[in-house]
């Protein structure tokens, strides 16, 4: 059935054009994405990801820019952390909650737009902080200021051109664009994988086993995330019948659909930034006979075990779930907007008893979705945790898969991009009709 989908999108040549140009930018995206800056040691490079796998797993996000030192090494995360703090100012500064309500479209992209500005002092910091901690480690070449400079600025044209691809595939495209881009980064590490998993079973053929157990395992999370993703809860709503002139409206039920993970993978992003904070700030500054050098060794040493990291990630993403949530779904205003168009929720009163019912539900389905969340932010311990108890054999490498941020992202862009092409050729076919 949906090979007969897939033949009718290529025969529909807006649908063809639009699927061509998502790959086309794709293309230039892996072509950036191995278009490594100067100065690097490629041998020590992988020693130092191989020690930290908290960066191996942000690695993982851009499809490997970052261990290439690459001009896209930072992704689109400085645009992701920008646009997640004026959402969340949206809450803080009236002008901007006013600017959101009051503007509509037009407000929606100046806020939009003032994302786009404070990408770049984000990269900037961001790429600043990368470079001096490659340097520090020996991964590449001290460099003079003017190379320093053309460094930082190329890197964080990179991450503005990354940002620029994304909206041309929101606007010229299908489906999210900054999603899709970082979909393809993830995915594009399945070939290194693969050869990373050929080499070890022919180095050592008793790993067949740790990898047959990682492949049973990754299938029941793809089945689990997807569960979880598409879950909800739906609130009946009824709507009063009333008349207008010789018409009749209302009269008729429907629902207000909960899902189960409303903030979907922001609160693992936005955690894992934070995360990563004190282990760079430590690496910066560890390695002096000071006091600052003496404790920020000690906070790298800590942030470099797995128990303690996986436990911070865990309680960031459960508490990020809610705050994110209570940002972007406002149960007063769903209450208001009900009321106006004469809905009411089946047994509880308009005004405050429901705006009272809705944050109930709320956050029994947040309860939940902020555990699923944050135990997909972890996945990576458990899995490889299992597979070691199990096999008495560690295995590394297919991040992509156990990585349960990597299968959110794959699994949620993947089902929303199939739903937008399903609606666009369902509404070829009502023009046909």
């Amino acid at each position: 059935m949906w090979i007969d989908k897939l033949l009718q999108v290529f025969k529909i040549e807006d649908l063809r054009k639009k699927l061509l140009f998502v790959i086309g930018v794709f293309a230039i995206f892996r072509v950036m994405a191995n278009i490594p800056m100067p100065g690097i040691d490629q041998s020590k490079m992988q020693e130092f990801f191989d020690t930290l796998g908290l960066f191996r797993l942000a690695s993982t996000l851009t499809g490997g820019a970052l261990d290439k030192f690459s001009i896209v090494m930072l992704g689109l995360g400085p645009y992701i952390t920008a646009v997640i703090i004026i959402q969340l100012l949206t809450m803080i500064v009236p002008a901007l909650e006013r600017l959101q309500k009051e503007e509509g479209e037009a407000g929606r992209q100046k806020i939009n737009q003032y994302g786009r500005i404070l990408t770049i002092p984000f990269a900037l910091i961001q790429g600043y902080g990368m470079i001096t901690l490659f340097q520090r480690e020996g991964v590449i070449d001290p460099m003079a200021t003017i190379q320093l400079m053309v460094a930082l600025f190329t890197i964080t044209a990179g991450t503005v051109l990354l940002m620029w691809l994304g909206e041309l595939i929101t606007q010229k495209g299908i489906g999210n664009g900054v999603s899709l881009l970082i979909f393809a980064g993830i995915i594009a590490d399945f070939p290194n994988n693969v050869y990373s998993m050929v080499l070890s079973i022919m180095d050592y053929p008793g790993a067949i086993q740790s990898y047959l157990l990682l492949f049973i395992m990754a299938i029941g999370i793809v089945i689990g995330v997807v569960f979880f993703n598409e879950a909800r809860r739906n609130i009946p709503v009824s709507y009063a019948k009333r008349v207008r002139g010789q018409k009749m409206y209302g009269g008729v039920s429907t629902y207000l659909p909960l899902n189960l993970n409303p903030a979907g993978v922001i609160p693992i992003i936005f955690a894992f930034s934070i995360a990563f904070m004190p282990s760079i700030i430590g690496q910066f500054l560890a390695g002096s006979d000071s006091v600052i050098g003496i404790i920020s060794t000690h906070i790298v040493n800590i942030f470099s075990n797995s128990w303690f990291l996986g436990s911070t990630l865990f309680v960031l993403v459960f508490l990020f779930t809610y705050f994110y949530t209570a940002v972007t779904f406002d149960p007063k205003n769903v209450a208001e907007n009900l009321q106006k168009m004469g809905g009411f929720i089946p047994g509880i009163r308009p005004g405050t008893p429901t705006v009272n019912y809705l944050n109930h539900v709320l956050n029994r389905t947040l309860f939940l979705g902020g555990l699923f969340l944050a135990f997909v932010a972890v996945l990576p311990w458990i899995v490889q945790g299992l597979i070691q108890i199990i096999t008495g054999e560690s295995i590394e490498g297919f991040q992509f898969l156990i990585g349960g941020a990597s299968v959110l992202i794959i699994v949620s862009v993947v089902l929303e991009t199939l739903k937008q092409i399903k609606a666009q050729l369902q509404m070829r076919d009502y023009e046909t009709f």
